[in-house]
């Protein structure tokens, strides 16, 4: 239980995580919730941590899609180019 309560109180730890690490913290804290039994202090924290790292995965897609279209924009104009010459 204090690992639980320390996870979610350590917002600046969210930055070193990847998105896999923060889908599969998201996924048991989402779990725990779901079970019930928590106090209402843990229960607000577990979602604020939830929150937090929902946030955090939505960060990482959106720069993976940023990526892709960056990507697909290059090779579109490398087309191109090649094309014109």
């Amino acid at each position: 239980m204090t690992e639980n309560n320390s996870a979610a109180s350590a917002p600046d730890s969210l930055d070193a995580l990847s998105y896999e690490e923060a889908r599969e913290q998201l996924v048991a804290v989402v779990g725990r919730l779901e079970a019930g039994g928590a106090s209402l202090e843990e229960s607000l924290a577990l979602w604020e941590r939830g929150e937090a790292l929902a946030r955090r995965c939505e960060d990482w897609l959106e720069g993976a899609r940023k990526r892709l279209a960056s990507a697909r924009d290059a090779s579109n104009d490398a087309g191109a180019s090649s094309t014109n010459d």
